[in-house]
């Protein structure tokens, strides 16, 4: 993490295709001005969560990432689809944050979120799933979102369009 807080953080659920479209993200957000951090899911140390693991104590990992998040005003997630959904890496991460503190929607409420997917598959079913689970947490998401695939690379001036849109939204002052 760097000394200053983001503009923004790209997290990557995935550390394949996906990691490769967040890396694009941060370059496109620092040609825009921003100061822009990667967050690599896939390299915490994040045992599975269940009641039985949480019983054995919160993993060191967790205590960082929640201030990694809670200091950028704006992420950009970037997962693959896993299944129809969205993968365990990002799914585990929320869950273990989620039992941390009194009220762990403070993390998502009125947070500006904007989606990109690099999948083999489809993609619009983990577009969709994680729509879902981001506005259940309070989360102001971004109308549009990116879908790349193989036959379909992201484009640079949909990764601005989308970081411009997510850029003009402003998070919930509390």
């Amino acid at each position: 993490m760097s000394a200053t807080s983001p503009d923004l953080l790209v997290i990557t659920a995935s550390n394949g295709e996906n990691l490769k479209l967040a890396q694009r993200f941060v370059e496109q957000a620092q040609q825009l001005g921003q100061q822009a951090e990667l967050l690599d899911l896939t390299s915490l140390d994040l045992p599975l969560y269940t009641p039985r693991a949480q019983e054995k104590g919160t993993p060191a990992a967790v205590a960082p990432l929640q201030e990694q998040l809670m200091a950028a005003p704006r992420w950009v997630i970037c997962a693959p689809e896993y299944n129809g959904s969205i993968p365990p890496s990002l799914t585990n991460a929320i869950a273990w944050l989620s039992v941390q503190g009194d009220d762990f929607r403070t993390l998502f409420n009125g947070r500006p979120i904007a989606m990109a997917t690099f999948s083999g598959g489809g993609g619009m079913a983990l577009l969709h799933a994680l729509r879902i689970q981001l506005t259940h947490l309070g989360a102001e998401v971004v109308g549009r979102q990116l879908l790349s695939n193989y036959a379909k690379p992201a484009k640079d001036d949909s990764l601005q369009d989308l970081l411009q849109r997510l850029i003009q939204k402003q998070p919930l002052q509390v």
